[in-house]
């Protein structure tokens, strides 16, 4: 089988290549922004340098997926968080060019990482399947662009019966060497100790994870089986303040919604940090996953749980684990607006701090 990787230094991206590296008859095509360099899972291995945004893109797509049994779309920009269209560049207008590559090389699998975010506000109490309605939570730019690609997915699903599609739903998603663009604000001298001493105990505030490891075999899965459509992808226990507390040996400190949020919009917008108020919106609306589905049809269970998950993407915040290509955000105090930055001269709002 002949695979290739959109996205393949990422996140998710990294642990598929490891899983991949297991499956003897698979040829792996890795496509990112920067190849990476030759080591680790990034070796032996052919790639492409395609940033899915420009409009050359598409030819360059086109030309590596010929031949090419499966794709599987992991492109997605994050950061910068300040600059909307850039991301909307990537995330929305890439996705579309990915999809029409893969159309004209009669590529005949397409597998789309999709996301939790694509819901629309549901239960915490509760877990939804893959029909709830897909309407995202409209003050998240992440929420509304996932809504937008999946409408693209739609219309190609309906104009190209024969293309198998199939989208992966997953929740936070966990690595060691992501632990830095994804870890909390704390000094990384308390996470050595495994210790977040304050979290908010924010109604709501009710999350779902997935180690990487164990997406990159629901994806393996979805590969090789003959199943098409959604798959929420999530493991337990559900992430909630009570959990991360007795995790991180932390106090839950109750914290009104609209503070966290708050909080979060003015921090963001003085560049102190890069999470703005969306992502807290949509921490605080997106409903609780059944990952029913994906048990069923593809055989998936993880094998780390959420908790196990975080401890290692915390660990790797402590420790500043990051991939070589893709380097990790500046945490130190230099940042704009932070102290070492106003020793600097490195003011609030001057800058980015994703």
């Amino acid at each position: 089988m002949r695979v290739v990787i959109v996205g393949a230094t990422g996140n998710a991206g990294t642990a598929l290549l490891r899983r991949l590296r297991t499956e003897p008859d698979v040829e792996v095509i890795g496509i990112a922004r920067r190849t990476p360099s030759d080591s680790g899972p990034y070796a032996d291995m052919e790639w492409h340098s395609v940033d899915i945004g420009r409009d050359d893109a598409l030819d360059h797509l086109t030309q590596v997926f010929d031949g090419t049994d499966a794709v599987v779309n992991l492109a997605w920009q994050i950061r910068p968080s300040h600059d909307t269209r850039r991301l909307y560049r990537t995330n929305v207008l890439g996705s579309r060019t990915v999809f029409r590559a893969a159309l004209r090389a009669g590529v005949a699998t397409l597998v789309h990482t999709s996301s939790v975010g694509v819901y629309g506000p549901g239960p915490k109490w509760a877990f939804v399947r893959e029909t709830w309605p897909r309407t995202g939570v409209p003050e998240s730019s992440y929420s509304r662009h996932k809504v937008l690609v999946e409408r693209l997915l739609d219309e190609i699903e309906s104009d190209h019966p024969t293309l198998r599609v199939v989208r992966l739903r997953p929740g936070l998603i966990f690595q060691r060497d992501a632990g830095a663009g994804i870890g909390p604000p704390v000094p990384a001298r308390l996470l050595r100790h495994g210790w977040i001493p304050v979290l908010p105990a924010t109604p709501g505030l009710r999350l779902q994870a997935v180690h990487a490891d164990d997406l990159a075999e629901a994806y393996v899965r979805a590969l090789r089986a003959d199943v098409q459509g959604a798959f929420n992808i999530a493991a337990g226990p559900v992430l909630d303040p009570m959990t991360l507390a007795r995790a991180f040996h932390g106090v839950p400190i109750p914290v009104p919604g609209f503070a966290l949020t708050g909080a979060a919009s003015l921090s963001w917008r003085l560049r102190l940090q890069p999470v703005d108020h969306g992502w807290v919106k949509l921490a605080l609306k997106a409903p609780l996953m059944s990952c029913d589905r994906a048990k069923t049809e593809l055989g998936w269970r993880p094998e780390r749980d959420a908790v196990a998950a975080l401890r290692e993407a915390v660990d790797g915040l402590a420790e500043r684990a990051g991939r070589d290509d893709e380097p990790p955000p500046d945490t130190a105090a230099s940042r704009p607006g932070r102290f070492g930055g106003l020793l600097r001269g490195r003011l609030p709002g001057s800058g980015d701090a994703s």
